[in-house]
């Protein structure tokens, strides 16, 4: 369809055509910065239902400095800071490896394939947090803030 537009001289060719750089740049900013957000509330959620017993009907507390407390603590803590852009890389490097562990001990063992272990969360947050721990907050963070204001300024 793409190609005949083309041909035709329609109207529509220009509309079909590529985003014009600056929104395609502001909406690869917002994307990101809702991808973060979205990611690390997603996160804090998953371990304040095990730590606290948000959000769910039934509250299994793990006793505390157990394993599972300890995980808890990280993705309580890790996903509010993800959310808010502070420190990303590190923690996100930490909660990377977290969710690599939490995998290979507790998935992997009931079967071959995510879809079969109900690892698929597990995988998806590792490379997601893997990511993050390469590329960064990104400009709409609390890591940006911080090192533009630390950053010497021009006279």
């Amino acid at each position: 369809m793409r190609n005949a537009l083309r041909k035709s001289g329609s109207p529509l060719r220009e509309k079909v055509g590529r985003m014009p750089v600056m929104n395609q740049q502001k909406a690869i900013r917002i994307s990101f910065v809702l991808l973060r957000v979205v990611a690390g509330f997603l996160f804090f959620q998953a371990g304040a239902a095990k730590l606290f017993g948000w959000f769910v009907s039934t509250p299994r507390l793990p006793p505390p400095f157990s394993q599972l407390w300890i995980g808890s603590v990280l993705e309580v803590v890790g996903g509010l800071c993800i959310a808010a852009g502070l420190f990303v890389r590190p923690v996100a490097f930490v909660l990377s490896g977290q969710m690599a562990v939490a995998y290979w001990q507790f998935h992997a063992p009931k079967g071959a394939w995510p879809a079969q272990n109900q690892g698929l969360s597990a995988v998806l947050f590792c490379f997601l947090f893997l990511f993050f721990a390469a590329y960064g907050a990104g400009e709409d963070s609390l890591d940006a803030l911080i090192a533009k204001k630390r950053a010497p300024k021009a006279t």
